[in-house]
């Protein structure tokens, strides 16, 4: 007679499984508590003091758009042949790594213009470098004004986040946390107690870490971010946790249905 496998005997090995499956899922979860950013008292007027804002400074290599208007806009268009830095920078927010269109500094940090030439505008805010500029184009043009902005401020963010990737950030102003927004933000198996921020300064890179589930995160100077800062996130116990069980379960649920297909074709 044929022997098949009975209703009992299926209801055994699912229950096995499921038992399998669930020891790995407890191997891997996450405490609550750890998800919760910048963590404290629940008054409702707490405060904490934050960091002074990040004014950038130009720098050498940086891409500048200069953008010149006057009470003669046809002789304003002179001053102007990067005519494309706006959309440059719209299509570098899609492609952070597309060409952009501007005054490159140098290595001795001067930008050339036409007709004004060489000006040195490295170490200057871009508040200072237009003010400087308007002032050298008061000779050729009447009520002249002068919008300043760096083309290519980027940060990156890596690791547990939904959307790695690299940002140009229009406005030259970011901080963490809304850069974790713009990628989309933590999954939840990335450390939020542990984020690290790479920067450079000078010939040196600096290596940060905040602890984003407390309030003294505000403090830090790093919660506002400088051009080509990098943050990454790292993995918690979770993820890893979660991985090696995968890796560790694969091969015995595979034996398991192989010998439940086994038995059920057994005669």
């Amino acid at each position: 007679m044929s022997k098949k496998i009975t209703i009992p005997h299926l209801a055994h090995w699912i229950s096995v499984l499921a038992i399998a499956f669930s020891l790995a899922s407890l191997g891997g979860c996450t405490s609550a508590k750890k998800l919760v950013y910048f963590q404290g008292t629940t008054n409702r007027d707490d405060t904490v003091s934050i960091a002074e804002p990040f004014i950038p400074t130009i720098r050498k290599g940086d891409i500048l758009s200069v953008q010149v208007s006057s009470l003669n806009a046809e002789a304003s268009a002179y001053f102007n042949p990067v005519s494309m830095a706006d959309a440059t920078v719209a299509a570098a927010t899609a492609n952070p790594l597309a060409r952009t269109v501007g005054y490159a500094v140098a290595d001795d940090g001067t930008i050339k213009l036409p007709l004004i030439g060489q000006l040195s505008v490295v170490g200057l805010t871009n508040t200072k470098a237009s003010e400087l500029i308007t002032t050298k184009l008061k000779s050729y043009l009447k009520e002249p004004t002068v919008n300043v902005r760096n083309l290519n401020f980027r940060i990156s963010v890596l690791g547990e986040v939904t959307r790695p990737s690299l940002f140009t950030i229009p406005n030259e102003q970011i901080t963490l946390p809304e850069a974790l927004g713009l990628a989309g933000d933590l999954t939840i198996y990335g450390r939020r107690d542990n984020v690290l921020v790479i920067r450079e300064e000078g010939s040196k890179r600096i290596f940060a870490r905040l602890d984003l589930t407390q309030r003294d995160a505000f403090r830090s100077p790093y919660y506002s971010l400088h051009p080509n800062d990098v943050i990454y996130i790292e993995p918690g116990k979770a993820r890893v946790t979660s991985v090696d069980r995968a890796y560790q379960l694969t091969p015995i649920v595979t034996g398991i249905l192989s010998l439940i297909a086994i038995i059920a074709t057994r005669r």
